[in-house]
């Protein structure tokens, strides 16, 4: 496994795994199936990025390398995440055009072939519109298609909605991303950002073919937080204005108790004991706690930041 690739590729093909072993027969058969029927055979490579696997996921890989050339196995340090195992992969890739998807296959390798013609077409950026998603749950599907209009919404970025990080990118797309070194990643959010001559195909996403989702409800946040926070400063405004309503209400409040006082009345809440006093220490108590923890993700970013640590690390690099 020590030959190379002596010329540059038109594709490639990346795809992080993270245990994954029971996709990965399967995956190399439908990628390769879609690849032997581009028209002009192009120069190809797929790489796969094992995102620490515990699971014997890089075993099956090597397997797969013993009976398809091209393939480029990427074993990182640890696990670092899909954002960033992905991120290692497009950095790695030498195609004029590449294509980022997951291996769980529940994205269709056979749309490759859609995403290469609209890159004919003079596209930069395809991306994949999800029509309907099979065997996800109402809650994830709802929750998704909310979270996805919220940030479209608070950013200023045009980002598309129902649409995840299945997508080909041309040679200055991923040039543009190499560039981009942030840690908290949100490649999808970063490949609108960019810009360019972006397009969607839409497709019915295909339930999981083996195996656990590796976003649960709470990466599901966490993922959805670095989404917003790396593109928006709205909820350091929203801090702002709650903290200028608190006041505001506080001020009317309180004059209308020095008016009551004034006019021998019973101020609502004056005269019932500390009740009241005791609410309005704990509402602004939590608007305060808000703010702070607002704060705190855009300071915790900043802190990331400036340490400088690499995004990941390669422990080694095979190619069949």
């Amino acid at each position: 496994m020590s030959s190379t690739v002596t010329a540059a590729p038109a594709l490639s093909v990346v795809v992080p795994l993270y245990n994954e072993v029971g996709n990965v027969a399967t995956l190399f058969e439908r990628i390769f199936a879609v690849l032997e029927r581009l028209p002009g055979r192009p120069i190809v490579e797929v790489i796969i990025v094992n995102d620490g696997s515990t699971d014997g996921t890089p075993e099956a890989v090597r397997d797969q390398m013993r009976r398809h050339s091209d393939v480029v196995l990427v074993n990182l340090s640890r696990n670092f995440g899909h954002q960033l195992a992905a991120t290692a992969g497009i950095e790695i890739a030498l195609g004029d055009s590449v294509v980022l998807m997951d291996g769980d296959l529940q994205d269709p390798p056979e749309l490759i072939e859609q995403f290469l013609e609209r890159r004919g077409a003079g596209f930069d950026v395809v991306y994949a519109v999800r029509r309907s998603r099979r065997g996800e749950s109402p809650f994830k599907v709802w929750t998704a298609r909310i979270f996805y209009r919220i940030i479209k919404r608070l950013t200023r970025v045009s980002i598309p909605v129902d649409t995840g990080d299945f997508r080909l990118m041309s040679r200055r797309v991923v040039n543009a991303l190499k560039r981009s070194p942030e840690r908290h990643r949100f490649l999808r959010g970063m490949v609108s950002w960019v810009g360019f001559n972006q397009t969607g195909v839409e497709y019915d996403r295909d339930v999981r073919l083996s195996g656990e989702t590796k976003y649960p409800l709470p990466k599901m946040i966490r993922f959805a937080v670095d989404g917003v926070t790396s593109f928006s400063d709205v909820p350091l405004r929203f801090a702002s204005y709650l903290g200028f309503c608190v006041s505001a209400i506080a001020l009317i409040y309180a004059l209308m108790v020095v008016g009551f006082k004034i006019f021998n009345l019973n101020a609502p809440g004056y005269t019932r004991g500390w009740a009241s006093i005791i609410v309005a220490v704990i509402f602004l108590g939590g608007v305060q706690l808000i703010g702070i923890g607002i704060l705190g993700e855009y300071i915790g970013r900043i802190h990331d930041e400036v340490k400088g640590r690499p995004l990941y690390l390669i422990s080694e690099i095979e190619r069949s």
